[in-house]
């Protein structure tokens, strides 16, 4: 004979505490609460938006440091050109502690070569129906390495004296070559808009490798003024909105935590010793549940008890009722009983 459903649910049921729940009305709830904290929040702890820094704002706004940077970077002699692993051969920048020396192990594997990536070729695309543009291309990539070095060396050394004249940078009379034409095609290349774009360009099929932009940007002062401006450096602690496709500064700051405090703020290798550092702390993250003592650490700090307190409280309760009599059966039993 088939039991009734109902006197079933009951049965299995029978000496479970339950209280009637919404949950739609409980989620509603929850969501209205949230969004007025967000709004209220936004209102009074609002961050500015600020416009994304690129090329064409740093040109306008800084022509020298723009056509310093250009220049230095036409040179070999910017930040970039003397790095190393993974952008070129160079030994610039190389971390290593001891025999652990990773950039070295991954080789180059992001080319970048700045004075054709970021100046000769730009150009190079810029000559159509500028033929004194194309003469002064010509004229420096005919000549030795030896004298294009003397030209770009006494203009670098010009650019420390240099003004800015009607938006244009002035230097002092010198033998300077075709570079001066290089460095004015520049920077009205930079205040067009067209580098962003060009040092964006790739062979695939979606333009969204910034490293060419981001990396020749950083050789200048341009993003240092900035991030102090908005006391946004290393030493200062904040965070800001973020406008682009990528996580903003909130996830960093487990990272950037390591570089406030010795030895990482002293350390000529702080980069490799903050990722060394996180590394070690992730793999112990993985291994908790097989690392004697961490593994027992909510055994010493029963922090789980106070948060399930109700729930052991019950549980005492229905220990100390059961104690007094036969016990009752539990849920899981019912079913068992039933099926017997």
């Amino acid at each position: 004979m088939r039991r009734h459903p109902t006197i079933d649910r009951r049965r299995y049921y029978d000496g479970v505490r339950t209280i009637p729940y919404d949950l739609v009305k409980e989620l509603a709830i929850a969501l209205g609460a949230v969004l007025v904290i967000v709004v209220a929040l936004s209102a009074v702890l609002s961050s500015p938006d600020v416009p994304s820094a690129t090329i064409r704002s740093w040109a306008t706004a800084d022509p020298l440091d723009f056509v310093t940077t250009a220049a230095n970077e036409l040179a070999g002699q910017s930040t970039v050109a003397q790095y190393g692993p993974p952008y070129n051969d160079q030994s610039g920048s190389v971390q290593g502690l001891g025999p652990i020396v990773p950039q070295q192990w991954l080789g180059v594997h992001v080319t970048v070569d700045p004075p054709n990536d970021f100046v000769l070729q730009p150009l190079s695309q810029a000559t159509v129906g500028d033929d004194q543009l194309a003469t002064a291309l010509t004229s420096y990539r005919a000549a030795s390495s030896d004298q294009q070095q003397k030209w770009l060396s006494a203009y670098i050394d010009a650019l420390g004296n240099a003004s800015i004249s009607a938006g244009q940078v002035v230097t002092a009379p010198g033998s300077y070559g075709p570079v001066p034409v290089l460095m004015d095609r520049m920077l009205r290349l930079g205040r067009s808009g067209g580098l962003d774009a060009l040092l964006l360009t790739s062979d695939h099929f979606y333009q969204t490798d910034y490293s060419k932009a981001l990396l020749f940007m950083d050789d200048g002062g341009y993003l240092s003024g900035l991030a102090t401006d908005q006391k946004l450096t290393g030493s200062q602690w904040g965070m800001m909105n973020e406008t682009g496709r990528y996580p903003g500064q909130a996830w960093l700051w487990l990272y950037t935590f390591w570089y406030q405090i010795p030895p990482y703020s002293t350390a000529s290798n702080a980069d490799l010793l903050v990722v060394l550092t996180m590394a070690v702390l992730s793999l112990a993250l993985l291994l908790v549940p097989f690392i004697p003592g961490l593994r027992d650490l909510p055994r010493w700090v029963p922090i789980h008890r106070l948060m399930w307190r109700s729930h052991y409280q019950e549980m005492r309760r229905r220990q100390a009722a059961g104690s007094s009599g036969s016990p009752a059966a539990t849920p899981s039993q019912v079913p068992s009983a039933r099926r017997a």
